[in-house]
């Protein structure tokens, strides 16, 4: 049986079709679902007693289950959910002002091995499937009771996004139907590490870039993240640039500072020379720790040095709030081993 989660408007309508159901059933079913929140076929009222039981013997309405439910005493909550093959992955809504962010998980562990992140000890144990990304925003958005809404979605969790750009691409556009939840795509990043070659496919999906830059040199970023040694800086470089060309979006360059690695005042220097002619952002993240890095965190005061810098020179910088350290919830240290840390939880 098939997951309904798991198809786009168009697919639900060629797979219904081959059992000869008209187009508007599958636009009836988005909207009970996505849009009502009913999965109890019993109680979708418009359509025929006949459609009704044979839905039940040709989709299932499965998600991805939570396990547990962290809320850090920043307003961060962070889930574990269990996906297929008795996997799980962590997934995190962090508040900031009207906005109300959701960091989802495109991957059971990460392939890309990058040092500073603890998602890459883990090593690729597999891709998620459409089904459990769009999953993992519904779980989210029911956690909520107070009104409040889910406003961007960022695909910064676990697992590299365009590693699995099929199924990355197609959970986007279930989000975005207008029949179904009706995401705005403005609202909808998708980060990377630096596969080249998938970066296109950012800009045909419609929503907005971050690269995950973190060195100014291809010896330095050999060193840190080793899909540099695929696609150096140069060939990253210049796929970010035909994706502002296409689109006309700013791009976000995520830059980790590593204490005594990276966060030189030349460092700082060599982020304006390489973004030149970018129209971007630059995302200051001091490293968060996480068990057996390596790395240290550097000082508040040396990452306002390397900030003021850089505006000097010219570019557009923040410093990204750290959020959920308590819970293991910030950027770089999502694993799926919340269990493992049961000092810093307040599980409900």
């Amino acid at each position: 049986m098939k997951n309904f989660y798991d198809f786009t408007l168009k697919e639900l309508q060629i797979y219904l079709a081959q059992f000869g159901k008209e187009k508007f059933r599958a636009e009836q079913l988005f909207r009970w679902v996505y849009q009502k929140g009913e999965t109890d076929v019993s109680e979708m009222s418009n359509l025929s007693k006949g459609f009704r039981d044979e839905i039940e013997g040709l989709l299932e309405f499965n998600l991805p289950r939570v396990q547990q439910q962290l809320d850090s005493l920043d307003g961060t909550r962070k889930f574990l959910m269990e996906v297929e093959s008795e996997k799980t992955v962590e997934s995190v809504l962090i508040p900031n002002g009207d906005r109300l962010t959701l960091c989802v998980s495109s991957e059971v562990g990460c392939a890309m091995g990058c040092r500073f992140c603890f998602t890459a000890k883990m090593g690729l144990m597999r891709r998620l499937h459409a089904y459990e990304i769009v999953g993992q925003f519904i779980n989210a958005a029911k956690s909520l009771d107070d009104g409040r809404r889910i406003t961007n979605i960022v695909f910064m969790g676990m697992g590299e996004p365009l590693d699995n750009v099929e199924n990355v691409t197609r959970a986007i556009e279930i989000l975005h139907d207008q029949r179904g939840i009706a995401f705005a795509l403005r609202k909808i990043t998708v980060s990377t590490s630096g596969i080249v070659p998938q970066i296109h496919r950012v800009a045909q999906a419609g929503v907005r870039l971050a690269v995950s830059l973190n060195a100014t040199t291809d010896e330095i970023r050999d060193n840190v993240m080793s899909i540099n040694r695929k696609y150096p800086l140069n060939e990253l470089l210049d796929a970010c640039k035909e994706y502002a060309k296409e689109t006309g979006e700013m791009i976000t360059f995520e830059y980790v500072l590593l204490k005594g690695v990276n966060d030189s005042l030349d460092d700082a220097r060599r982020i304006v020379k390489l973004t030149k002619g970018i129209p971007s952002k630059i995302n200051l993240i001091p490293f968060n720790e996480h068990p057996g890095s390596g790395f240290v965190r550097p000082a508040s005061q040396e990452v306002a040095e390397f900030q003021s810098l850089l505006m000097k020179l010219g570019k557009h910088v923040l410093v990204r709030r750290t959020m959920g350290r308590d819970i293991y919830a910030a950027c770089g240290q999502l694993r799926s081993e919340m269990e493992k840390h049961p000092e810093k939880m307040a599980i409900h």
